[in-house]
């Protein structure tokens, strides 16, 4: 059938505009250009629409093509075993249910695994199959804890497919220098090329990995460029000197101790603090020395109950009559002199904080540790940490030891702090919280800090003890994965609710030991419930048990798969 329609005018440059807008309004109110009002107005405006279209199209002038991009890297890794990368497609496939408290059921949460199976794959230096590196991109996207280990694994062709999606652009900032490529570290011309006119990134990237390999050659580096940077940048710089801080940094950070911004000379200052042998800490030790000294004073007349040599700071006169105490005695100073501030003393006290309190702990933790024993009468650390402390200067000078401890290292020092796990109150006198605690146990080796948790757990229960195991090797040691299960199944027993302890069974899952499996089969059943247990207790417990022997199982596949069993 054939159908006739009023001329339709050549369009204009906004003829298409106004079509939509006919259109919009309706051809009762408006026609399109040339058109009568009347029942071919619609048909009119299709036409007009039609050939407004095949215009455009025919309009579109040819442009110069996009330039190709370059092909992605090769990555010389070996490949993944084929049994090991069907494994990573199902954990990267596996998304995390919705939110909330509740039942988890009897299935291990293979998101819980993914990091660790990371650890394993990149420690055995394997590369992902190309076709999974959109999914590991996307996982790494929405968990910033999973981006070290994913883009590690994930290589230089991630960061390829990085530049090419918007969404993936996280990739490139989490990487120092964006993956570029740095030049040979020998090539000294390009080091000082890359050094000079790099981006941000770039030479962040080239300082860090020179001084990992060459600590002085990265330190003339950064004197080169010192004075002209900026100073967030020099702050950023500065704190590079950390990995293979020494005595030959120290001329360079005492000049920094001036700078003008005082981000810097606060950095500078702890750097060198953590230098025992520094000017600087010699001058925080005479300072701090200054304001600590033992008091001996004579008791009331009394007869002794035991050797003297047993209580430390105590001694007994022959006879039994008198005893002589040691106790601290604190001078806090008066002033924040500009010396002191030159030395990365902060002068202006928190709110709530008294100054010579903050004032003296900043002097206490920057002194050498050894400073001490030679002033309190060459006691040991663990002597010292047990003498009394007058006027209520213990918490305070305790708790700065206890920074000095982390700050320096010292195994000996945190050994004193930390106290015995069996204490009342879970510690020495100086750990004061459970975060001093966990950072006093990371100056320690592996198989003393899982020993000191493990009877830290015998002793006081799980209830306290979560942030304590995070700082725990993996897995966990037999003797700190026995009190874990211990206390556990005597919470079980108790008939609590096991989403009390949900985070420590989490931790449990991808922190014990999977060889422990077997040894868990006796807790799957559910239990006979106590009197006062709460309602249903015991099949939760038993559901949770048997979801951390699965996944202990499903760990040691995961390793055997990728050859680290």
């Amino acid at each position: 059938m054939t159908r006739t329609s009023a001329p339709v005018d050549a369009p204009g440059a906004d003829a298409w505009e106004g079509l939509v807008t006919t259109a919009l309004l309706g051809t009762d109110r408006r026609t399109p250009p040339g058109t009568a009002p009347g029942p071919d107005a619609p048909l009119a405006l299709l036409d007009a629409a039609a050939v407004e279209t095949v215009r455009r199209r025919a309009g579109l002038r040819p442009a110069r093509a996009a330039e190709r991009p370059q092909a992605a890297p090769e990555d010389s890794r070996p490949a993944l075993p084929p049994a090991a990368a069907r494994r990573l497609a199902l954990l990267l496939a596996d998304r995390p249910g919705p939110s909330g408290g509740g039942r988890r059921g009897a299935a291990p949460d293979l998101t819980e695994l993914l990091p660790q199976w990371l650890a394993v794959a990149n420690a055995r230096g394997f590369a992902p199959p190309p076709q999974v590196l959109p999914a590991l991109l996307d996982a790494a996207r929405g968990r910033t804890d999973l981006r070290p280990a994913a883009l590690e694994f994930a290589g230089p062709r991630a960061l390829w497919l990085a530049r090419l999606n918007p969404d993936w652009r996280f990739a490139l900032r989490a990487t120092p220098g964006g993956g570029a490529a740095l030049p040979h570290l020998q090539d000294d011309d390009s080091v000082r090329q890359l050094w000079q006119e790099g981006l941000f990134a770039e030479r962040v990237a080239l300082l860090s990995a020179l001084r990992s390999r060459t600590p002085a050659a990265a330190r003339d580096l950064l004197a080169t460029t010192w004075g002209t940077e900026r100073a967030e940048d020099r702050l950023m710089f500065l704190d590079s000197l950390r990995e293979g801080l020494g005595p030959d940094d120290e001329p360079f950070l005492e000049e920094a101790l001036a700078d003008r911004s005082r981000n810097v000379r606060a950095t500078a200052a702890e750097l060198l603090s953590a230098l025992p042998g520094s000017a600087l800490a010699a001058r925080m030790a005479v300072r701090a020395e200054a304001c600590v000294a033992i008091d001996h004073m004579r008791s009331a007349p009394q007869r002794a109950t035991g050797a003297g040599g047993d209580i430390p700071g105590r001694t007994t006169q022959p006879g039994g009559t008198t005893q002589t105490t040691a106790t601290i005695a604190v001078e806090a100073p008066h002033e924040c002199d500009p010396g002191m501030e030159r030395d990365g003393v902060v002068a202006k006290a928190p709110a709530g904080r008294g100054e010579r309190s903050w004032w003296f702990g900043q002097l206490v933790e920057a002194a050498p540790l050894g400073t001490w024993s030679r002033r309190l009468g060459g006691r040991t650390p663990r002597e010292i940490v047990a003498l009394p402390v007058a006027d209520g200067w213990q918490g305070e000078l305790h708790a700065a030891w206890c920074r000095a401890a982390v700050r320096q290292r010292d195994a000996a020092w945190s050994r004193a702090l930390l106290g015995d796990p069996s204490a009342p109150e879970a510690g020495g006198p100086g750990a004061v919280s459970l975060a001093e605690r966990a950072k006093l146990l990371g100056t320690l080796g592996g198989a003393e800090r899982a020993e000191w948790v493990a009877g830290f757990i015998a002793a006081h229960g799980l209830s306290e003890a979560f942030q304590l195991l995070g700082v725990c090797a993996v897995p966990w040691a037999a003797p700190l994965g026995r009190a874990v299960v211990d206390a556990l199944n005597i919470a079980r027993d108790a008939g609590s609710y096991p989403w009390s302890f949900s985070g420590v069974m989490g931790l449990a899952e991808r922190c014990l030991d999977p060889s422990e499996a077997a040894r868990l089969d006796a807790l799957l059943a559910v239990p006979d419930e106590p009197e006062n247990a709460s309602p249903g207790a015991g099949g939760y417990w038993a559901e949770a048990f048997q979801r951390l022997v699965t996944t202990l199982r499903l760990r040691a596949a995961m390793a055997e798969e990728l050859g680290a069993a």
